[in-house]
């Protein structure tokens, strides 16, 4: 097992929700923590109570200058990073039929071409030092399209393909590369559900808890380093999909 005392990690998405989880554990097990999100204020009073530890990086995911310079910051700061972890993500719901399509332009934005970009900015470190962690936060949605959201489940599905690939192209330079697929998560997520989705999805299903995401993370991150985790699906037990 792999230990993370000092190793250093960046998380978009983490001023709540999942993200927010990935980054407490990560700090909780002795590794030092990036926080990325655009929401300044939420990020500065939840990294102020996290300790020395836990660096708070405003960026917004559709600025790809924003995103290019993610790494020199973490590097100044920390001198080092050793994973990512692209957690940060939008939902929309609902029919195609009536559907926004600047609403579906602003979710692949962020769902989509910001992990892209993302990675592309940090892999040229990566494969230098030969090692690195590279976990996107996927869904259920990316591995079974669901109806009551396919613009959604289409943007997960892009970035479950592009786990995929990326992985063989890289593991001859040491960066491992997977991705975790939750189900319904308790999450501010859920607020921009419609009440449809809502009803359809969530009544007697429950959801899971960001801590049990974030713990299978850990769990991915700590594995070996000849043991790549390419995929976690993790499901409320009630979740039928």
């Amino acid at each position: 097992m792999i230990d993370l005392a000092d190793k250093v990690f960046a998380v978009t998405g983490a001023a709540s929700g999942i993200g927010e989880a990935i980054a407490k554990a990560l700090l909780a097990v002795g590794a030092k923590v990036t926080l990325c999100d655009c929401a300044e204020d939420r990020l500065r009073s939840l990294t102020a109570t996290l300790g020395p530890d836990a660096f708070p990086l405003t960026v917004d995911l559709t600025n790809r200058s924003e995103v290019a310079g993610v790494l020199d910051k973490v590097l100044t700061r920390f001198g080092r990073l050793d994973g990512v972890l692209a957690n940060a993500g939008l939902y929309v719901g609902g029919d195609v039929l009536g559907g926004d399509p600047d609403s579906w332009d602003r979710l692949l934005a962020v769902n989509v071409n910001s992990v892209f970009r993302l990675v592309h900015a940090v892999l040229p470190y990566m494969v230098k030092q030969r090692s690195g962690d590279i976990i996107a936060t996927c869904s259920i949605s990316g591995h079974v399209a669901i109806p009551q959201e396919p613009i959604y489940s289409a943007s997960k599905h892009a970035v479950l393909a592009f786990v995929h690939g990326l992985r063989r192209q890289v593991a001859p330079y040491g960066v491992r590369v997977g991705e975790v697929a939750p189900g319904i998560a308790i999450t501010p997520l859920l607020d921009s559900w419609t009440p449809e989705n809502r009803k359809n999805l969530l009544e007697g299903k429950g959801g899971l808890p960001p801590e049990e995401i974030a713990e299978a993370v850990v769990f991915m991150l700590t594995r070996p380093r000849h043991v790549t985790v390419r995929d976690i699906v993790i499901l409320p037990q009630n979740q039928d999909i």
